[in-house]
């Protein structure tokens, strides 16, 4: 297998044929497009096979709402390479924005489990509510399970696991206590947070640095388990260059203080998380973000050129009290999606 970048397409076609005019041949090749740097866990990909002897090409670039194409029988091989190229253009043009991909939602339901465990009882039930934020167009399903247990239980993490149609996001701390519930529920990808119990919510992202061998190896648990991890951190350089040396998959930035602050300082910070978004995706990395986005200033981090995902929670918890969960999910996800 030949992993290349799209903008190579053409340089290969011209060697390609350069093989075929000398008489080398190769039976088969397989041409994989790295899209988005990581297959296992971005949304579209381009596969490219060619058969010399039989033109045969096969390409398939797959997202929901982008293209499926079918199986091309041709006779000529320049005619395969012809259309090889083209399709290698629009691939350029996927990553120069000629075409956008619109970030993912992944609704976060702690505050849905706070109201239950303010009473101890057991209702409302996040687990039910998670399926209306599938109706309203949750792309994932966020849950916090910390160590003190104050909103989301053990129980729900399992229940989720088992009955929601679209991801599981395990936010947790880097405790053997939590690499243990994790290894038994296999989510589809955990976020590693700091965590303290004196907090009302997280403050501030992760020190990978800081941690570094310690999280080498949390991390290469987890990946045994195939799991995929992502990082919550600030959007500093220095974190996010630790975080693929650590071997993250994901960094997911967090955008507190851009949702604290306003006019020129608020434009200030979403020009660093822009700025870090560019540097991870350069190094590989998927790139979600999240922490107090809310209805009126979403817009310009789903705006972000390659933002993954966005995890949103009380914003739309707080909007579901007065309008009903599915709307509210439904009214964020056309924001973000809407640009």
């Amino acid at each position: 297998m030949v992993s290349i970048k799209p903008s190579h397409l053409d340089l290969w076609v011209g060697a390609k044929m350069i093989e075929e005019f000398m008489g080398i041949e190769k039976p088969f090749f397989n041409i994989v497009f790295f899209l988005k740097k990581n297959l296992k866990t971005t949304s579209w990909v381009t596969n490219i096979a060619i058969n010399p002897h039989t033109g045969l090409i096969l390409c398939q670039i797959s997202k929901e709402f982008f293209f499926n194409f079918s199986l091309l029988y041709i006779n000529n091989l320049s005619v395969c390479l012809f259309l090889l190229a083209i399709i290698g253009r629009l691939v350029d043009c996927l990553e120069t924005k000629i075409f956008k991909i619109m970030a993912t939602l992944g609704v976060n339901i702690d505050h849905i489990a706070n109201v239950r465990q303010a009473r101890k009882t057991v209702q409302p039930d996040p687990v039910q509510f998670a399926f209306l934020a599938e109706l309203g167009g949750a792309d994932s399903i966020t849950v916090h399970l910390r160590e003190d247990r104050r909103h989301i239980q053990d129980r729900d993490v399992f229940l989720l696991k088992e009955t929601i149609k679209t991801k599981l996001n395990l936010e947790m701390a880097a405790t053997e206590e939590m690499l243990e519930i994790a290894k038994k529920t296999l989510p589809d990808y955990v976020t590693l947070v700091p965590e303290k119990r004196e907090e009302v919510t997280t403050e501030g992202g992760l020190d990978v640095k800081s941690n570094m061998q310690y999280l080498k190896n949390f991390v290469g648990n987890l990946k045994d388990s195939n799991i995929e991890v992502s990082a919550f951190i600030d959007p500093i350089s220095e974190q996010i260059n630790y975080s693929k040396e650590i071997g993250f998959d994901f960094i997911e930035l967090h955008t507190g203080k851009y949702s604290e602050l306003s006019g020129t300082e608020q434009y200030k910070e979403l020009q660093r998380i822009i700025e870090s978004t560019h540097l991870a995706n350069d190094l590989g990395l998927v790139v979600n973000a999240g922490h107090g986005l809310n209805y009126n200033n979403v817009k310009k981090i789903a705006s972000i050129n390659n933002m993954n995902e966005l995890n949103i929670g009380h914003s739309i918890v707080a909007r579901a009290l007065a309008i009903g969960l599915e709307k509210s999910v439904r009214e964020m996800k056309s924001l973000i999606t809407s640009n």
